[in-house]
């Protein structure tokens, strides 16, 4: 295998559909794409996958907070350099439907993306994030991420996970320079 697309997300019935699982979400419609299905990690790894042609997609089982370890495993098992994997997580500090890519940053707050970092010991890895806005200012944030989407909002998060998964297509075909160039414009989620 040569490239780990990983969404973020929390496992179970109680979270489908709530911001903090748009990465789940991507993975799943990149999984559709692909005419691939879902099926237990290797080796005890905390997590489902998906293979099509050279891509592994992951769906961390471990809670968002403790993705590190299922990744770190993953990439391990399949021998996949840290390089060559695309983790997608949601963002309360983009506006709702902003899509942002990077080629390798800090966690910026987001405890997923801190997980990974701690298990792999570098930041240098690509990530797409995934704008669902910060709400109420007086909402407490966790209730904000894990609540679900309203009614008014769902066209805008179906049309981010679509451009989304485009977005992980690009990145294992050409990296993520087309990426960024390509969906970083503030015109794109227009």
């Amino acid at each position: 295998m040569s490239g780990l697309i990983v969404g973020l997300g929390n496992p179970g019935r109680r979270y489908a559909g709530t911001r903090h699982n748009v990465g789940f979400d991507v993975v799943d419609t990149l999984a559709t794409r692909f005419n691939t299905g879902w099926e237990a990690a290797p080796r005890g790894i905390e997590a489902l996958t998906a293979r099509a042609a050279d891509v592994v997609l992951v769906k961390p089982l471990t809670f968002m907070n403790l993705s590190g370890a299922a990744v770190a495993g993953l990439l391990q098992f399949y021998k996949i350099a840290v390089g060559d994997m695309l983790v997608i997580v949601d963002d309360v500090n983009l506006e709702l439907g902003r899509l942002r890519t990077r080629p390798s940053g800090s966690a910026g707050g987001h405890n997923g993306l801190k997980s990974i970092i701690g298990s792999l010991g570098t930041e240098e890895f690509a990530r797409i994030r995934l704008g669902v806005g910060r709400g109420d200012g007086r909402r407490d944030l966790a209730d904000h991420v894990l609540s679900k989407f309203d009614a008014a909002e769902r066209a805008d998060v179906e049309a981010l996970i679509g451009r989304a998964a485009d977005a992980a297509q690009l990145f294992v075909t050409e990296g993520i320079g087309p990426v960024m160039n390509r969906y970083n414009r503030k015109e794109d989620a227009e």
